[in-house]
């Protein structure tokens, strides 16, 4: 029988230690001896598993973490990455040079690098907005390898269906990579739902104390292969430090997310019968307008939510620098509260047309659930808007 997401997060990755440990022994070495030149090969050959360099990602800490970590989206292996765009460039370059197409909105800096960078090495980019769906399939023909979006989105919270647009990608080739920082693995499972790949920004909910930076890739371990080298050569790997700090954080990931599921569920709905607010975006709400399909391959409906201040950009402004419990920070997913508005930090470096093509207005404030009691969330908001 299959162990539960709480208890995989807790034991799995977790090796045999002589000594008693519980936990993966944290390895800061940078290189790993070997008895013999035999023995040295079979693991440089990949006969034979075992350390060997720790920016190849053969670090003891750094395996036991990438055990640990796919076993949180049920996949065969995981690749840990410096970051969350480390993760994302190094699965760009291994599997997008056929053409790349991004569905919806994304992280402002995975935006750039689609529209901006990737272009000037010779990778075709395309990029949809949801509403733009029926122009996937033509874009597929024309021979574009992989298919990325995020669901939800940031900061909107749109939601695509996994499971259509992988089945419609798989038909033309292309395989789907699905960014699940959102939703964390507590509440969506993109494999399960037909994606080849699943990434994570490891920094927000799986890290979920703003304490650490880090990214993840998961999948079938041959699909994996290609973007390990990448992240070799590239020096994207996590630094052994950093995965024993996540191995720690993602133990508590079930508890925190289901606090943050139940904590934001109540503040969309205190929001959503406040005068001061235009409307609120949370796929929770039943009149979300993706909350059919949030409910068919969602297991819970995350800690983001995002609100609408009537009176514009500046009366939006106005309530994030009044606010006391909510910390005005980037980032999102830790134990703390945290307000954005969007078109200051994370979509600042569209322009102002591009931003309202994509539906991000200046009156949006994106929030950050964190672990504080409800009812205080709630006063904090309410006294803001007052």
């Amino acid at each position: 029988m299959k162990e539960g997401l709480s208890t995989r997060c807790v034991h799995a990755g977790e090796p045999h230690d002589p000594h008693g440990s519980p936990h993966a022994p944290l390895y800061t070495t940078t290189t790993f001896k070997f008895p013999s030149t035999a023995a040295l090969l079979d693991v440089v050959e990949g006969r034979q598993a075992g350390a060997l360099y720790t920016r190849y990602g053969l670090n003891p800490t750094i395996q036991a973490l990438e055990e640990k970590l796919a076993s949180t989206e049920g996949a065969e292996a995981a690749l840990a990455f410096a970051s969350g765009m480390a993760a994302e460039s190094a699965l760009f370059l291994a599997y997008g040079r056929k053409g790349i197409v991004c569905l919806g909105d994304a992280y402002g800096g995975t935006l750039e690098l689609l529209a901006s960078q990737l272009p000037q090495l010779g990778i075709p980019t395309h990029l949809l907005l949801g509403s733009e769906l029926d122009r996937l399939s033509a874009i597929l023909k024309q021979g574009a390898g992989l298919v990325f979006f995020e669901t939800p989105t940031n900061p909107a919270l749109e939601l695509f269906d996994i499971a259509e647009i992988a089945e419609l990608a798989h038909a033309h080739g292309a395989f789907v990579a699905v960014d699940n920082t959102f939703a964390s693995p507590v509440n969506q499972n993109p494999l399960s739902l037909g994606a080849d790949f699943v990434v994570h920004s490891a920094t927000k909910y799986l890290g979920g104390h703003s304490d650490l930076t880090s990214g993840a890739l998961m999948g079938r371990r041959d699909l994996l292969m290609p973007v390990w080298g990448w992240r070799k050569n590239l020096g994207q790997t996590i630094a052994p430090e950093v995965a024993a700090q996540l191995a720690r954080s993602l133990r508590t990931l079930t508890v925190r997310v289901e606090r943050q599921n139940e904590t934001a569920m109540k503040i969309a709905e205190a929001m959503q019968a406040h005068s001061g607010i235009e409307r609120v975006l949370y796929p929770g709400l039943p009149d979300f307008p993706g909350h059919e399909l949030a409910c068919r391959q969602m297991k819970g409906f995350g800690g983001m939510l995002t609100i609408e201040v009537k009176g514009g950009g500046e009366a939006a402004t106005r309530v994030a620098d009044a606010l006391k419990l909510f910390a005005l920070a980037p980032s999102l997913g830790g134990v703390e509260s945290l307000v954005t508005q969007p078109c200051t930090t994370t979509h600042h470096g569209l322009a102002p047309e591009e931003r309202a093509r994509r539906g991000i207005s200046d009156a949006m404030l994106r929030l950050s659930v964190g672990l504080e009691d409800a009812d205080d969330l709630i006063a904090d908001l309410h006294q803001a808007l007052a």
